[in-house]
């Protein structure tokens, strides 16, 4: 089968010739249709888990994917073969991802069944950024009338992290270059800071002069973090999705927050999904791409929305 695999931790991705994965006992197979790139995919190559997570080479890249179980292991139950999925492909030995024409995953892992009215696409693009978003709003416990600013709202965490915010009954401002403002403003953004117009700090404070209740930036180093907290009021909340919260100086403030790491599972995949075939949340795909062309999309920056792999 066709697969995108990196040989060793920094070698550059590659098309490559796989062996067809076996599912084992409480296992699928899944005949990927579509796989969601991340900037978590670049990480993974450069050898982001190593130490923490053995690894199988070549370790074939890609977490998020979507398309038909072909077929199921001893003990499967929950799903049946010809059934619609969606799932993370990331687990123990990490290298057995997405990108490739079969994956295998554990049935009891973040794996759910697409709900109808949802594409293979959509599906695709949704498990890592959709719900480290999700997360994020639960983790603020948002209140309605709350402000809270939104630092990378174009990317793919950023354009869901926009929605479930408004949907929650934030007051949203979001950064964004003034070419994607009426994108982020379509998704529920209230106010758009163009970053490319001055500091973000600066228009915020004259946007909303006695502070904000929280801050969810995606993209920020420590330094221009700590800078966009002092926006944040006495009891708010400071998020950062890259490690890059100083989560000692954030208490001493009385801010609460810090460094998010997505745990989600299948029942908060199903729940986003949900909102999905709704009508409640768009998936904003900024493009679809071949599997060969996988090397191109891993580690592009300045993306609106998310890219997917169609195979």
């Amino acid at each position: 089968m066709r697969a995108i695999v990196v040989r060793n931790f920094g070698a550059t991705p590659e098309l490559a010739d796989m062996p067809l994965p076996e599912p084992g006992p409480g296992r699928v197979r899944v005949q990927i249709e579509a796989a969601g790139v991340n900037p978590f995919d670049q990480r993974m190559a450069e050898g982001y888990l190593e130490g923490i997570m053995p690894h199988d080479f070549p370790m074939i890249l890609g977490v998020d994917g979507a398309g038909v179980i072909a077929a199921a292991g001893p003990g499967v139950h929950r799903f049946a073969v010809g059934e619609r999925v969606v799932g993370k492909f990331l687990y123990p030995p990490a290298g057995h991802g997405s990108f490739a024409e079969f994956s295998i995953a554990p049935e009891d892992g973040a794996l759910v069944p697409i709900p109808q009215g949802v594409s293979t696409v959509a599906a695709a693009a949704l498990p890592t950024a959709g719900t480290t978003a999700q997360d994020l709003v639960d983790a603020a416990a948002i209140k309605p009338g709350q402000t809270v600013l939104i630092v990378g709202a174009t990317g793919g965490v950023g354009s869901f992290l926009v929605q479930l915010a408004n949907i929650a009954g934030a007051q949203v401002l979001a950064t964004a270059r003034a070419a994607a403002a009426d994108q982020v403003t379509r998704l529920g953004a209230a106010e758009t800071i163009d970053y490319t117009a001055g500091s973000v700090t600066d228009q915020v404070r004259a946007l909303r002069p006695d502070g904000i209740d929280a801050l969810f930036d995606l993209v920020s180093p420590p330094e221009k973090l700590a800078e966009l907290t002092d926006l944040v009021r006495s009891g708010g909340a400071v998020y950062s999705i890259i490690g890059a919260a100083d989560e000692t100086a954030l208490r001493e403030r009385g801010i609460t927050g810090g460094n998010l790491v997505s745990s989600s599972g299948a029942s908060e995949l199903a729940r986003l999904l949900a909102r999905v075939a709704n009508g409640d949340v768009v998936v904003p795909i900024e493009g679809t791409i071949p599997l060969e062309q996988a090397p191109t999309a891993i580690g592009a920056g300045g993306a609106r929305g998310k890219t997917v792999l169609t195979l």
